[in-house]
């Protein structure tokens, strides 16, 4: 069975051409953590996207993976 896929946080730094430990050290937190994000092995909280919006300068709705 495949993995739900929630966010986009991967994807999203990819195209801003930043990385995991870019991240990490924008927003003060552990690699691993934001390795798990990347992989959707754990979701971030909500308050937690839209700091990584705000860090990537992107509209929080980028981060997620659309419904529809």
């Amino acid at each position: 069975m495949e993995k739900a896929v929630f966010n986009r946080i991967k994807a999203v730094l990819a195209e801003k051409g930043k990385t995991n430990n870019w991240l990490a050290e924008e927003l003060d937190m552990n690699r691993t953590t934001i390795s798990k994000w990347c992989r959707n092995d754990m979701q971030p909280r909500v308050e937690t996207l839209f700091q990584i919006a705000n860090a990537l300068d992107v509209d929080v709705r980028e981060l997620l993976v659309s419904t529809k």
